[in-house]
């Protein structure tokens, strides 16, 4: 029962963000902009576990792979502007994303 309270809140998060960006682009983008999975993920860890240092592991861990995503954004968008196609776009910036990545395991590894 909890799992699936757990994935109704959860899709109701993404589900909010994608009717909010049929009236605002700027809103939807500040909402995905907050780290709400991440947040909510924390509430659930902590909600289940009480295990306060696993959380901030993760949060600490979490710090560094959100910086390789973000020159995802930048691709996407300019990808876009430039009449490529969306699914191919997608797939370049997850490929980009992937390779980043797996350069910052290889970082996070060697410290």
């Amino acid at each position: 029962m909890l799992f699936l309270f757990k994935t109704l809140i959860s899709a109701l998060v993404i589900v909010a963000v994608v009717e909010i960006s049929k009236r605002s682009s700027v809103l939807s983008a500040f909402l995905l902009a907050l780290p709400i999975v991440s947040v909510t993920a924390f509430i659930w860890i902590y909600y289940e576990s009480q295990d306060k240092l696993k959380i901030a592991d993760i949060s600490y861990e979490t710090f560094w792979y959100v910086i390789p995503t973000l020159p995802m954004f930048l691709l996407l968008s300019w990808l876009l502007r430039n009449e490529y196609n969306f699914y191919l776009s997608l797939f370049l910036c997850c490929v980009l994303t992937a390779a980043l990545f797996a350069i910052t395991q290889y970082l996070l590894l060697r410290t």
